[in-house]
């Protein structure tokens, strides 16, 4: 057997090794090598903001086809969304909503809720403390149906513009804020394009939201590019869909809670239909009590006896 070796002597041959070898080599992250110097630096500056907004879109049962061709068009114009099954209209909506928008870890949503098969409402909601708004839904123009000439690239982020109305009155600046949070795409988002090609645009007429997207197109003859400012060679085509929006109320918590604002100018689909089936109704008792009025104008005023009646049966 061999002779063991000092404590002294391994330590020693330890020593030797390690000069040898290179120096170790820093930590490498996405941004390159990390020296303890930067670590240092970056433990002092100041946390940025990350947007990391994310939209459910789910519908009721028993949607027609063409509000449910509207919920995939918007669904086709916002890829920091996330699609799910259609849920069943009931009074609990609200916190199953809750639980879906908590298990696809996202913050907003963007319910659509049809009625009879007829009248659409759409739920936008900040999950899960609120606020909630309820629109219902008018003049739905789906991309399909338009048959427009615009287009521009999927997933692209939109440059979002509000009418001057909305600075007026603070339900319309919270409106505001909330279509801003949900329809603006978060910069370098994984499904997004770093570029804007597209505007949305939100006016306010008549106490009603109209919604239109329209593409930025840019002539070029040849190889020529435009200068930055130069808009006036720049033109907007239209490209879909179409929708307005009109605001019933607004809840301070998500799917309910205290009521903050109500239209007081807000007039249900179903009195409408009401109001015309009265009309209608009203209509038939005319025609009714004409016919009655005739009857007795006849047997008041009867028609004499004709002579020449008889003439020819002979």
């Amino acid at each position: 057997m061999g002779k063991k070796r000092k404590h002294s002597e391994t330590e020693a041959a330890a020593n030797v090794k390690k000069e040898e070898f290179a120096p170790e080599r820093p930590p490498r992250t996405l941004f390159g090598f990390k020296t303890p110097e930067d670590k240092k630096g970056n433990d002092n500056s100041p946390a940025v903001f990350r947007n990391k907004e994310k939209v459910l879109v789910t519908c009721t049962r028993r949607i027609s086809f063409r509000y449910r061709h509207l919920m995939l068009n918007l669904v086709d114009l916002l890829p920091h969304c996330k699609k799910d099954n259609k849920v069943e209209s009931k009074e609990s909506k609200g916190t199953a909503l809750n639980e879906l928008v908590e298990l696809k870890s996202c913050s907003s949503c963007l319910f659509f809720e049809c009625r009879k098969g007829k009248d659409l409402y759409l739920w936008m909601a900040k999950c899960p403390n609120g606020p909630s708004v309820k629109f219902l839904v008018n003049a739905v123009h789906t991309m399909e149906e338009l048959k427009l000439t615009g287009n521009h690239l999927k997933g692209a982020r939109p440059i979002l513009t509000f009418s001057s109305n909305f600075d007026k009155s603070p339900h319309w600046k919270l409106l505001k804020e909330m279509i801003s949070q949900i329809f603006g795409i978060p910069k370098d988002h994984r499904k997004s394009k770093p570029y804007h090609d597209h505007v949305f645009v939100f006016t306010i007429l008549d106490d009603h939201i109209w919604f239109r997207n329209y593409q930025i197109s840019c002539p070029q003859s040849g190889g020529q590019k435009l200068e930055r400012g130069d808009s006036e060679r720049m033109t907007l085509i239209e490209v879909g869909p179409r929708f307005c929006l009109n605001p019933i109320k607004i809840f301070g918590g998500s799917f309910g809670g205290p009521t903050l604002f109500e239209n007081p100018l807000y007039v249900s689909p179903n009195q409408i239909r009401s109001l015309e089936k009265r009309k209608k109704s009203g209509k038939y008792a005319k025609k009714v009590k004409a016919k009655t009025r005739r009857k007795m104008h006849e047997m008041e005023n009867p028609l004499e006896v004709d002579e020449f009646a008889d003439m020819w049966k002979d």
